[in-house]
């Protein structure tokens, strides 16, 4: 998609003009088309985004599919078990090759006129073409690739931010859960109506949480801030650090987040867009299940299921929960102003086998609930933010800090000239 013009760049500019500091957004950043090409262009066509995990693609020639924008693209893994991501069109005459969700191919062959791509995307066969077409010139057109400790990020920017620093933040933090050696237990896709922001607006604060998610709030911390934490509280916070820190220590892991309150994030400089930290849960929680039990076999390098809670994000789309025995990735892409489709993945041990190591109905639970209330939430904001009487309202600063640093990072990304 091309980049808005100078014109339309000013349009923007004088909308971000009128957002008061400490404020939500004005409506039309939740709904006008303008905004939504230039957020294409300026964020979902600049920095990295998550894709998916490796073991949704095991073997050469598995592939999942995803839409950012208007750009369809593939994921898969070629003969040398090399994961690509490339625009998933071909190089003739613009047909969608690989029209599933996911599968496995032993070649691209397009629908339309059988031209036929390797699966590292360069141009096998185009029958009923000239002799002296170059055939090099026109490999599928690739996207960056970072495979991260099993996680996988493509960014579609020509030449797109350097990964090096989330990596040495994400790559250690992340190690001991062994998503290289996990398995898929369950996806589920959602169909969002409500503005990608607006879902991030809602991760990104625990304002909500005692009202709206009742099991979140028994196996967790970070709902508490600095006007509402008990004494007695913040002294269950603080043992439960130095327990876990001197436990954890001799495994590696380290507390990262001992404060009540959510771990600020994210941030305007350049390594703003990522986050990582383990924290612990509430006393009597091994993992963030309905009732604190371990439900599956540990994870990764895990010997003991008393953990805490490994969390990851990294703008715009991804947010991640592991505890000892399992790892919930929701992966955020934007359908429109007003649409976004989420997936949510869960994952255990590869070794685990459903029925025997584990049940659904005991390890989902949690974060479909939390995830399922939170959808409810976003849908009603955004038809909300749509009435003639909606005006900005002021963010708390005891407990929504993180929305306006979300505010803050988005509107440094959309001032950007073109």
């Amino acid at each position: 998609m091309p980049d808005i013009s100078p014109l339309e760049h000013e349009q923007i500019l004088e909308l971000i003009s009128r957002r008061r500091p400490g404020h939500g957004l004005p409506a039309e950043f939740y709904h006008d088309d303008l905004v939504y090409r230039a957020e294409l262009t300026r964020i979902w066509q600049r920095g990295w985004l998550f894709a998916g995990h490796t073991c949704q693609i095991p073997e050469p020639g598995d592939y999942f599919t995803l839409e950012i924008g208007s750009d369809p693209l593939v994921v898969v893994r070629d003969d040398e078990g090399t994961v690509h991501a490339m625009h998933n069109v071909c190089r003739h005459r613009g047909t969608v090759l690989c029209t599933s969700e996911s599968g496995h191919i032993g070649r691209f062959i397009c629908p339309y006129h059988q031209w036929t791509y390797a699966r590292d995307g360069s141009l096998q066969s185009c029958r009923g073409m000239q002799d002296d077409l170059d055939r090099d010139s026109l490999a599928l057109h690739r996207a960056h690739v970072e495979v991260l400790e099993g996680l996988i990020f493509l960014s579609v920017a020509e030449d797109p931010p350097d990964f090096d620093p989330a990596a040495a933040l994400i790559g250690p933090a992340s190690r001991p859960q062994g998503f290289e050696q996990a398995r898929v237990a369950k996806v589920v896709d959602y169909d969002v109506a409500a503005n990608w922001k607006i879902v991030w607006e809602n991760n990104r604060e625990c304002y909500h949480c005692n009202v709206n998610h009742p099991q979140y709030i028994r196996a967790n911390f970070d709902h508490y801030n600095a006007d509402d934490t008990p004494a007695q509280v913040q002294a269950a916070i603080d043992n439960a650090s130095q327990r876990s820190q001197k436990k954890w220590a001799a495994s590696g892991l380290a507390v990262t987040h001992t404060q009540t309150g959510m771990t600020s994030f994210p941030g305007c400089d350049s390594e703003g867009w990522f986050s990582a930290n383990r924290t612990p849960l509430a006393d009597g929680y091994f993992s963030e299940t309905m009732d604190g039990r371990q439900v599956a076999p540990l994870m990764g390098d895990y010997t003991d299921p008393d953990v805490g809670t490994l969390r990851m994000r990294t703008m715009p789309n991804f947010w991640h929960h592991s505890s000892c025995d399992h790892g919930v990735s929701t992966r955020l892409l934007p359908a429109g102003p007003g649409r976004t489709r989420i997936q949510v993945t869960w994952l255990v041990a590869d070794h685990a086998e459903e029925g025997r190591d584990y049940q659904l109905d005991e390890l989902m639970p949690f974060w479909q609930l939390t995830s399922e209330q939170d959808w409810t939430i976003c849908e009603s904001v955004q038809r909300g933010v749509g009435s003639s009487r909606y005006t900005p309202g002021p963010f708390s600063t005891f407990k929504e800090y993180n929305v306006d640093a979300l505010v803050n990072w988005y509107l440094e990304q959309m001032s950007s000239r073109p």
